[in-house]
Order: C-alpha cells, then sequence, then structure tokens
C-alpha cells in the first residue's frame, strides 16, 4: 500500500508514523477536504488464512470501525473513516499533535511524571472511560501508548475497537502466525489473564498499571519474564507507589491500589465512581489513607506453581513485549510472605529509655491480617457509596481487632481510627470525630514524630473539623502550626503546603477576617498558577475562593467576573458536565442574583437544573440546590406563586432524600415561610418559622447564631399577625442569647 501512496483515490500517505504489532500508522492528506490525517492500515493476512475466516474478519472490522466512529468525545481519538483497500483494511482517524505516554516517560529519562500530570491525566482518561463505557465499550488494552497526551495538554485513548476485535475474533490463540500480538503483560487485568469475561473493570483496572507506571517510573509488576508478570498481576498485592514516591498525594495512591485489586468486585464499580473519588482527592484537603491490600492465598513455600495448571494456553511461550519504559527498580516480584505493612518500628520519643519489652506475644497469621484488610476496603468502598454510617461500623470493629493484634499505635490501627472519625465528621458527630482525630495525631505524634506527613495530615483533619464545629479560632491556631512545618519540610510551594494555606484563607473568613482571606487566596491562586499552571484544578479551585471571599466583601461585580472565568477554565478543562464546572455556573447564578440581575439568573439556573438533572438525576443535592437558586430568583422577581411552588416541592424532595433537619431540608422550609409571608399567609409562615427554628435549636443548640436567625424570623411574624407583646419578648430572648455566646467567645 505505501507504494501507491493513494488510498481509495482520497487518503495520500505522507510519513510513516508509527508501526505496531497490529499494522502501520501513516501521516495522510485527505485530499477531497484539504486536511491532515492519520491512517491506520492493519496488516494483511495474506492467501494462505482460511477464507471463511477473512470473512469474519473483514465482517468485525466494519463492525467495530462503526461502533468506533460514532464515539464522540473529546477524550477519545475521533475515527473519521474506515473501508478497504487492495485487500488491506484500514481506519481513517484525527492526527494528534503530541505524544504518547510511553513516549512522555522515554522523554523524561525514565522518571515519572510530576504528580499535577499524572493527575491531569487520570482525571481525563477516566472521563473518556465513564462516556465510553457508558455506551457499553470496553477497550480491552489500555497501555501507556494507548494514551497520547496532545500539545495543548487534552488527553485522548486510541485504538478503540480494534482490541475488541482482536478479542472477539480470537487473535491470541489463532492469529498468532501472522505476528499480531495482543498488547504485552504489563497492563493485563486478572480476568484477562485468567480467560475470564471482562467488562469495564478490566479497563480500570489497566488504568491503575498505567497510573502507577507513569507517578512511579515503573510498572507494578516490573520483572523480565512474561510468566512472572502475569502471576503477579494476578497474585501478588503490588508494593504501594508512596512506597517507590513519597511524595504522591494518598488518595492518589489508595485509588491506584483499589484500581489494582485482584477481583474486580474490589475495584471502582465505574469510571464515574473513579472520577468523582480523583475529583475529590484534588479538590478536598482531607487525608486519606493508603489502602492495604489483602494478601492473596498462596501455594506452600517450596513448590513453585505449575504454568499450564495456573495459567490459560495462551499464556505459553509469552515474552514481556515493549512497557512504556526500561526503568528497572525491582527485578524480583515483592516478598509473597511479608507482612501487610512490613517492619514497624516506633520511634522513641525525646530520648526517654524505654520500658523493658514484655515477652513478644505471636505473631498475627497473615491469613487474619488480610481478611481485616478486606473489612478495612470494605469500609472505605461503603463510605465512597455515601453509607457513612455503616463504614464507621466497619470500622471501628476493625480497629479494635487491630488493636488487640497489632497494638494501639500501629500504622494500621490509626487507619482505621482514622477512618473512624472520618465517618463521624460525615454523620455530624464532629465533636466524636474531633476527639477521635486528637488520639490518632497524639499516637502518631508519639510513633513517627511531629512532623511526619500523617501526623500533620491528621492534625490539618483537625482543624477541618473545629471549623465544623463553629471553632474556627482554634481551626486558625492548627492551621497555622500545620503550615509552618508544611513550609519548613516541604517548601512553599509544595502541593501540600498550597493546600494547607488554602484551607486556612478560607477559615480566616469563617473568623470575619476577610482582607486577611483575600489576599491569602489571590496568593495560593498566584503560586498554583506557577507551579501548576493557570488551568490546573487546584488552582482553580483556589480562583473560586477568591471569588467567594471577592463576594464577601461585596465586591460582587469581581466576584461574577472570576465566577465566570473559572467555569469556563474548568469548561475547557474539565468538560461542560464535570461536577467542578456546574458548581462554578451555580456561584455565577449566585453572584448574577446578588447584582439584581435575576432574569439572567433564572435564565442560567434553568439551563443548570436542566445538566444537573441530566448527569447526576433529579434528586441529587446538587441539582435540587439549583432548583432552590431558581425559587428564589422568582420571587425576586415577584413571582411568589411560582417560587412558593418552587420550594414546597424541593423542601419535599430533600425531606425525603436528606431528612427532615438537614440543613438544606430547613433552608428550603424557610423559603417556603418566606414565599407564604409575601402572599400574606402570615398564619402558615408562623408554623413552618417555627418549624425551622425548633430543629435548629434541636440539632445546633439555642443559641447558634443559624437558630437565632430563626427565632427573629418567628418574631417578625409574629409582628406581621399583630401579636406586638409576643415578638417584642421573643426577640429580647434572642438579644440575651446573642450576649451570651459572645460573652462565652472571649
Amino acid at each position: 500500500m505505501g507504494d501507491s501512496r493513494l488510498i481509495q483515490g482520497r487518503y495520500r500517505l505522507l510519513d510513516l508514523i508509527g508501526r505496531g504489532g497490529m499494522g502501520e500508522v501513516w501521516r495522510a492528506r485527505d485530499e477531497s477536504l484539504g486536511r491532515q490525517v492519520a491512517v491506520k492500515c492493519l496488516k494483511p493476512l495474506g492467501p494462505h488464512q482460511d477464507q471463511s475466516f477473512t470473512r469474519v474478519l473483514r465482517e468485525r472490522f466494519r463492525r467495530e470501525a462503526r461502533v468506533a466512529a460514532a464515539l464522540q468525545h473529546r477524550g477519545v481519538t475521533v475515527v473519521h473513516d474506515f473501508g478497504e483497500s487492495d485487500g488491506i483494511l484500514y481506519l481513517v482517524m484525527e492526527l494528534l499533535e503530541g505524544r504518547n505516554l510511553s513516549q512522555l516517560l522515554e522523554d523524561n529519562k525514565q522518571h515519572p511524571l510530576a504528580v499535577g500530570d499524572v493527575e491531569d491525566i487520570a482525571d481525563q482518561v477516566d472521563a473518556a472511560l465513564a462516556y465510553t463505557h457508558q455506551q457499553g465499550i470496553v477497550h480491552r488494552d489500555l497501555k501507556p501508548a494507548n494514551i497520547m497526551r496532545l500539545d495543548d495538554g487534552t488527553v485522548k485513548i486510541c485504538d478503540f475497537g480494534i482490541a475488541r476485535l482482536g478479542h472477539d475474533i480470537g487473535f491470541t490463540s489463532r492469529l498468532t502466525g501472522t505476528g499480531i500480538a495482543m498488547g504485552t503483560p504489563h497492563y493485563m487485568s486478572p480476568e484477562q489473564i485468567g480467560g475470564s469475561e471482562v467488562d469495564q473493570r478490566s479497563d480500570l483496572y489497566s488504568l491503575g498499571c498505567v497510573l502507577y507506571e507513569i507517578a512511579t517510573g515503573v510498572p507494578p509488576f516490573d520483572l523480565d519474564d512474561a510468566w512472572a508478570i502475569l502471576v503477579g498481576h494476578r497474585d501478588t498485592p503490588p508494593d504501594p507507589p508512596r512506597n517507590r514516591r513519597s511524595e504522591l498525594p494518598e488518595y492518589l495512591d489508595r485509588i491506584i491500589l483499589d484500581l489494582l485489586a485482584k477481583h474486580p468486585g474490589q475495584r471502582p464499580h465505574d469510571a464515574s465512581e473513579l472520577g468523582r473519588r480523583i475529583t475529590l482527592g484534588r479538590t478536598t484537603p482531607a487525608y486519606v489513607p493508603t489502602v492495604v491490600t489483602p494478601q492473596p492465598v498462596l501455594d506452600p513455600p517450596g513448590r513453585l506453581p505449575s504454568r499450564e495448571a495456573r495459567l490459560p494456553s495462551w499464556t505459553r511461550g509469552m515474552t514481556t513485549g515493549h512497557k512504556a519504559t526500561g526503568a528497572h527498580l525491582r527485578t524480583t516480584p515483592p516478598d509473597a510472605g511479608a507482612g501487610l505493612s512490613g517492619e514497624w518500628i516506633p520511634r522513641p520519643m525525646g530520648g526517654r529509655p524505654q520500658e523493658p519489652a514484655p515477652e513478644e506475644p505471636s505473631a498475627p497469621s497473615p491469613d487474619k491480617l488480610a481478611a481485616l484488610a478486606g473489612r478495612h476496603n470494605a469500609g472505605l468502598s461503603l463510605g465512597r457509596l455515601g453509607r457513612w454510617a455503616e463504614a464507621g461500623e466497619v470500622h471501628r470493629a476493625v480497629a479494635a481487632e487491630r488493636t488487640h493484634l497489632l497494638g494501639p499505635d500501629h500504622p494500621d490501627t490509626l487507619a482505621s481510627r482514622y477512618e473512624v472519625a472520618f465517618t463521624l465528621s460525615r454523620t455530624g458527630r464532629a465533636a466524636d470525630a474531633l476527639q477521635e482525630y486528637k488520639q490518632v495525631a497524639a499516637a502518631r505524634t508519639r510513633a513517627l514524630g511531629a512532623d511526619h506527613v500523617d501526623t500533620l495530615a491528621a492534625r490539618q483533619e483537625m482543624a477541618y473539623v473545629l471549623g465544623q464545629l463553629g471553632r474556627h479560632f482554634d481551626a486558625h491556631q492548627v492551621y497555622v502550626s500545620v503550615l509552618a512545618a508544611r513550609e519548613r519540610d516541604s517548601g512553599p510551594d509544595h502541593p501540600d503546603t498550597l493546600r494547607c494555606r488554602h484551607n486556612l484563607a478560607f477559615n480566616l473568613s469563617r473568623l470575619g477576617r476577610l482582607e486577611d482571606s483575600y489576599r491569602m487566596a489571590c496568593e495560593v491562586a498566584a503560586a498554583r498558577a506557577r507551579v501548576l499552571g493557570p488551568d490546573h484544578p487546584d488552582t482553580l479551585v483556589t480562583r473560586y475562593e477568591v471569588a467567594y471571599a471577592l463576594g464577601q466583601l461585596g465586591r460582587w461585580p469581581e466576584a461574577l467576573q472570576t465566577y465566570h472565568e473559572v467555569a469556563e477554565a474548568r469548561a475547557q478543562a474539565l468538560g461542560p458536565d464535570h461536577a467542578d464546572t456546574l458548581a462554578a455556573r451555580y456561584e455565577v447564578g449566585i453572584s448574577l442574583g446578588r447584582l439584581g440581575r435575576s432574569a439572567e439568573a433564572l435564565t442560567l439556573y434553568r439551563e443548570l437544573i436542566e445538566d444537573r438533572t441530566r448527569v447526576q438525576g433529579p434528586t441529587h443535592p446538587e441539582t435540587l440546590r439549583a432548583r432552590h437558586g431558581l425559587g428564589v430568583n422568582l420571587g425576586r422577581l415577584g413571582r411568589w406563586e411560582e417560587a412558593l411552588a418552587e420550594s414546597r416541592d424541593v423542601c419535599a424532595i430533600r425531606e425525603r432524600v436528606l431528612g427532615p433537619d438537614h440543613p438544606d431540608t430547613l433552608v428550603s422550609r424557610r423559603e417556603v415561610a418566606v414565599g407564604l409571608g409575601w402572599l400574606g399567609r402570615w398564619p402558615d409562615a408562623l408554623t413552618e418559622y417555627r418549624r425551622v427554628a425548633a430543629a435548629r435549636e434541636r440539632v445546633l443548640g439555642a443559641d447558634h447564631p443559624d437558630t437565632l436567625a430563626s427565632r427573629n424570623d418567628e418574631a417578625h411574624c409574629l409582628e406581621q399577625l399583630g401579636r406586638g407583646a409576643e415578638a417584642v419578648e421573643l426577640y429580647r430572648r434572642v438579644a440575651a442569647l446573642r450576649q451570651q455566646r459572645a460573652a462565652g467567645g472571649r
């Protein structure tokens, strides 16, 4: 075909730009449209092949090419055309200007990619997989060479349909004579290795292998023998990425290990769930502990498993093939008999003499530890599903058993206790969470030192919970202390340092130090733009905080402009349907309302509700928040009957989904009362105001600012009903409670 230089009288081949196991890729010119394209030519099977089999191949190729051509997503390579020319099957695709991940690692001299790049690639590849999996398409051969990063930073997955084609017609068993190779074993899921049916979770496993490699410089099982690699994938827990590269974020370490779970059911359920976890990890300062992968059941020592008995026949004679990088940090598989955390030695404090060690109890069995690790992971999965109460019960039980088996200060025990605290904070028990965090932080200080990253992470989470409790001054003290340690040990521009400064800026606004909050948020935004890039999600999160601070300062035109810029940048970087993009659009609506531009806000909220409903569903809290904003702006436009109907509907859904005492439910109930008041239905309004005040007093306390605001609403309603004496008495009670609260805070 290369001699003719022209395919189907339309595509002129110019330069050979790639060659792989299944064919060649050429840069070409589409003579009809005058544009540059890439043409992938599959290797001819030759006349010696069975003709009926060749017909099957052609039919499957056409079917899969149509599927690939139907995929329309910014993260998937566009297929323009396909066909057959002189007996050779070809695909015409968009020409991508950039480097695949394998080349990027080679360009980087086998060093891992920057952490920010790893996070960005993970986010973009996951978004593409979420889309393709929703279309019922599984890639089956995800690897660094099949993922391109373009010059503008866009990441695209290549070769959808090709790997599926290979699977469907059985290349591995029937085409071994053609030279077609189905990838390399470095990125294959255990179910692929075992010959089982695969689904989207197999792609997620392969993505875990890719992320492991670009984050550490080597695949999870970096061995020269193909069979050893396959056995590693199926039987051996991978070495945690942070063991190889300590500066990796803990949330990313946990995500990669979860993706590499041996059983599909232990991985994230789908790419959408994975995307939520990536977003949460990138934008939330909360500490996320490393997952401990359960130990498999291994053969007795000294007995090598039979290749024929334990692995499919197609693996015989397999070579390792080409992986993304030739770096070899490890040439032997991890010790399958090692404990879950390896050797752990507590750090003595202050040079004190140690107590004589008691007689050592027998070491806990690996099976017992593996079972606890599995239960720990099950608790994490429950948390990811939002089932925090159940997750807390699991973590409490595991923490108790780990305390008994490993001791109260063992890292695994503390990891479980940390998760207990995390679930407490997510179930409204912030005070209990604070006590647990304090104990974990104290134990980590004793064992690891006050400035260890795990200790600092626990203390930073303490500060977050203090903020939840309204103790913003105490939170400020902790944030300042943690920030000093991070700046001293990691430097002012380290991502962890900048994250702590971001949290501190947020907390300053809660202390009423609005100018300080605004100034610090601007500084962090500038630093993140310099270190990570202006459109990095972390940079945009801080710019979002800058906009919030501007709003608090009453500078709504500037806030609106900043929110607009953040929304546009997020749409470009993350996609228009990403949760962060939608959140920024919501804040644009808030700003428009504050500026009296309620008609524009109404249009925005209607579009946002439509998008939220499509992406997240009609009863999702964020969909309901957008509907609440719609109701508020209907009221501002004087359309009170419509506003009341909207508020009542949202309140009913929130009560059913979130509960009658949830803060969002109570906000909606208050909006119902506001609408009733504007319509002159003051007795009904009084009933609703009192329900809100009683619920807030029950949940938050009689002197909480929100409770006092509700009592003021109640008093105002009494005035409207001509019950002035009752209103005056209630106003006095509110004033007294405010004075008591102010005195207690001094």
